[in-house]
């Protein structure tokens, strides 16, 4: 070989060389995200938080596909099964039907859930502590707080006779709200009405009653569509002067008279880091159901006073953060 055909094969050598190391480089995993309503910007700060704490950046070393059903729950089997066939490492999901819609995709893509109902009474994992198959999460409670939300409400009106309770009925925690409402209500020598909307506009026709019939107080029960018409539904409790108890922090500080439940954003953190741990090697099975531990009472003071309303010290001293 003379010397030019050597100089000529080193370069293309040379050339080859990165071509072949990028070849070589593995791909970036890729995790599934399911939810049944639009997306919340501070519930995803969350699950990337708890993702970085694994180690894993999106763009840098992860690539998530995210699918929502925008409030159309019977969109969530389709979106399930178009995550499982693309072969994606994890998939990740937020509330009841999401979950339940993943397990029925798939028994062997490894599932990190968020959910307000007991995971085990659902039928996703055998046990808390081992939780089987391909499965296990978050259970941040909804259902187990209704009386605590009844009760620290009825504190700050303590004359109330009457609670309205507004629920969709196409939620999946609504049946057991209710029955639990119903407990507790008549517990405190309560009445109950029970209003139910599944639209943006059945939740004006629920609020339209109150202009012949007011509650004393109004409890808002939980799922999607609620949680995402947040702004709707302070603005018809501050217009009818209700005072309402709502399940998540955003409705308080967007002028909310009180919320009382688990921390989203910490739930949401804590299903990105099962997700990490299971990108890491981890099998979910050898992954015990968390059970949220971070609860917050949040009180709007400045609504408080709107509706003529003292704050007692009792509940002043326990809240989490007052909003003045």
């Amino acid at each position: 070989m003379n010397r030019r055909e050597v100089i000529t094969l080193l370069g293309v050598a040379a050339v080859g060389w990165p071509l072949a190391a990028r070849a070589q480089q593995p791909a970036m995993p890729v995790i599934g995200f399911l939810g049944a309503s639009l997306p919340e910007a501070y519930r995803m700060r969350g699950f990337h938080l708890g993702l970085k704490e694994m180690g894993y950046v999106e763009g840098d070393n992860v690539t998530i596909l995210y699918r929502w059903a925008e409030n159309h729950l019977d969109r969530l089997p389709t979106l399930a099964a178009d995550l499982v066939h693309r072969q994606v490492a994890v998939l990740a999901s937020f509330g009841n039907a999401p979950a339940l819609a993943a397990k029925a995709a798939t028994a062997t893509v490894p599932i990190v859930f968020g959910m307000g109902e007991d995971p085990v009474k659902s039928g996703l994992v055998a046990s808390l502590a081992r939780p089987d198959g391909n499965l296990t999460g978050v259970n941040f409670f909804s259902v187990e707080l209704v009386a605590k939300r009844l009760e620290l409400l009825r504190e700050l009106v303590p004359k109330a006779v009457t609670v309205a309770v507004l629920v969709d009925p196409a939620a999946p925690p609504t049946a057991m709200t209710l029955r639990e409402v119903e407990i507790a209500a008549r517990a405190m020598g309560l009445r109950t009405r029970i209003l139910n909307a599944s639209t943006t506009g059945e939740i004006d026709t629920a609020f339209a009653t109150f202009a012949r019939e007011p509650p004393d107080m109004l409890f808002i029960g939980d799922g999607f569509l609620l949680n995402s018409r947040r702004v709707q539904l302070v603005h018809l409790a501050t217009l009818h002067k209700t005072p309402a108890t709502y399940s998540e922090r955003h409705h308080t500080e967007a002028g909310g008279l009180m919320s009382y439940g688990a921390s989203y954003v910490d739930a949401h953190r804590q299903i990105g880091a099962y997700t990490g741990r299971i990108l890491k090697g981890a099998k979910p099975a050898d992954l015990p159901v968390v059970q949220s531990s971070k609860f917050e009472l949040v009180i709007n003071h400045q609504t408080a006073r709107m509706l003529g309303l003292a704050v007692p010290p009792s509940l002043l001293a326990i809240a989490d953060e007052v909003i003045e």
